[in-house]
């Protein structure tokens, strides 16, 4: 495969960049398919067809259960790029904290914003009325979360992004819902995707912060947590069992929430490896083509293996299939030269031990699940996340494959607009210009055109993403 100019994918992790957008825009086409007779790995796994009735004693793995911990295990793995980064030009851990907590609020006050105006939520059925106010909300998070090109005073922006602020409360507050209530900020009534980022933006963050370069004590922190979580979990009354229900914020906080800081710390590991590597990165790298075919179908592997024999239930199958991948990805690495080579090797042997104890302590808990959350499903999905940053850093890093994976790099470096444009700009556009209902209609007349109906308003929110990505046009917390 051809080989592009090093410095057109200089500066950037752009592996990360593909990982975060695969995430994300798998996570859009979940929630943009048909509700329809489709096989039940197309959902959910504990929200199987034809229901779609929510049942938490089902064990599995599916594609969906995958996309969640994707995302957050790119989000643990930009801190050294975010955080360590400002660190090292000699920013305090004190800056560093007050950064990490206001972004937190302003992802909370996107997850409520947003949930407040999706189409859906403002009537039912949807009126224009309601495809307006989604457009609007759509322009207003400009304002709010885009970094203002121009030249401006510090003040100036500040001011804009406070003005944008107060306009989007006095919608939220003027407007009636389908229900036919007013504003609320109960737990139903925020993007709970998004409140468990911000969770993470905070807890994840002043984690990182305060073990930047420490990773042992990361390691210790964890373990801490995994131990309180257990004497949680005792049906005993206990000092543990109250603090983790103690929910002095409901809805904006739990500490539920926080298991998740086992897939970000592994995250921020990865992280650290991938920054380390492109510190010292060569032009030319002499890590043999093949490692970089084999390391490919190795992670591969280990992502198809893990979903089919997982959801399948072929435990036993599983864990031998696994044991002799982590026995012949050892032998595929363990020699290899190169820096890519020794980035691939660390990564490697984090996501397989990652996914080996989760295999370990899959029957824990009435095997791995997403919801509640067990710990087999967080140690297992973030070693495949592991493989799955492998995986596009061989595409993105060995092989430079710019154009190949350009919808993936830009999406993953705009993923807010990505998230919600779908809902608050291409469904109104659709329904506006009289075509959404027809289209909807077609979808449903057969299982299959159910997935064309995901991919085409995939297709549309990712070319939205990627235009807006291409101005310079990105939103951040």
């Amino acid at each position: 495969m051809r080989k592009l100019k090093e410095d057109s994918f200089s500066g950037r992790a752009y592996a990360l960049d593909a990982l975060r957008g695969y995430a994300i825009l798998t996570m859009v086409l979940s929630a943009t398919i048909a509700m329809t007779m489709l096989p039940a790995w197309m959902y959910h796994a504990q929200v199987p067809p034809p229901d779609h009735v929510f049942h938490p004693e089902i064990p599995g793995l599916t594609w969906v259960d995958m996309v969640f911990p994707s995302f957050l295990f790119s989000m643990g793995a930009a801190f050294p790029f975010s955080i360590g980064k400002k660190f090292s030009r000699g920013v305090s851990r004190f800056r560093l904290s007050m950064s990490a907590l206001w972004r937190g609020i302003l992802l909370m006050f996107f997850g409520v914003f947003i949930a407040h105006c999706f189409p859906y939520v403002l009537s039912d059925p949807q009126d224009m009325r309601s495809w307006l106010i989604a457009i609007f909300a759509f322009i207003l998070l400009f304002p709010m979360f885009m970094r203002i090109p121009a030249k401006i005073p510090d003040w100036s922006r500040h001011a804009i992004q406070l003005g944008a602020v107060l306009v989007a409360l006095i919608l939220m507050l003027s407007v009636k819902y389908a229900d036919g209530t007013g504003f609320s900020c109960g737990e139903n009534d925020m993007d709970i995707i998004i409140i468990i980022l911000a969770n993470m933006a905070i807890f994840g963050s002043l984690l990182y912060i305060f073990t930047i370069g420490n990773v042992k004590a990361r390691l210790i922190v964890l373990a801490l947590l995994f131990a309180f979580s257990l004497g949680a979990m005792s049906p005993q009354p206990s000092w543990a069992s109250a603090v983790a229900n103690f929910k002095p914020f409901p809805g904006f906080y739990s500490f539920h929430y926080l298991k998740y800081l086992f897939i970000i710390v592994p995250g921020s590991i990865a992280g650290e490896y991938l920054y380390d590597w492109m510190g010292r990165r060569k032009s030319s790298d002499v890590t043999d083509s093949g490692v970089a075919i084999g390391m490919l179908l190795e992670s591969l592997a280990f992502v198809l293996c893990n979903l089919y024999c997982l959801y399948m239930r072929f435990l036993v199958l599983n864990m031998v299939l696994n044991l002799l991948l982590i026995i012949l990805g050892w032998c595929i690495i363990r020699k290899a030269h190169g820096d890519m080579a020794a980035l691939w090797k660390r990564v490697f042997l984090l996501g397989a031990f990652l996914i080996a104890l989760g295999l370990l302590i899959e029957p824990f808990e009435g095997g791995i699940k997403k919801d509640p959350v067990n710990f087999s499903y967080l140690f297992t999905s973030g070693g495949l996340a592991a493989m799955s940053l492998i995986f596009f850093s061989v595409l993105c890093d060995y092989w430079r494959l710019q154009r190949g994976t350009a919808f993936l790099v830009m999406s993953g470096q705009n993923p807010m607009i990505a998230y919600v444009s779908g809902s608050l700009l291409i469904m109104p556009l659709m329904s506006i210009l009289g075509i959404l209902n027809p289209f909807f209609t077609f979808c449903s007349s057969g299982p299959w055109l159910g997935v064309l109906q995901g991919f085409v308003l995939t297709a549309l929110s990712m070319l939205v993403t990627m235009f807006f990505t291409r101005i310079k046009w990105f939103w951040r917390t």
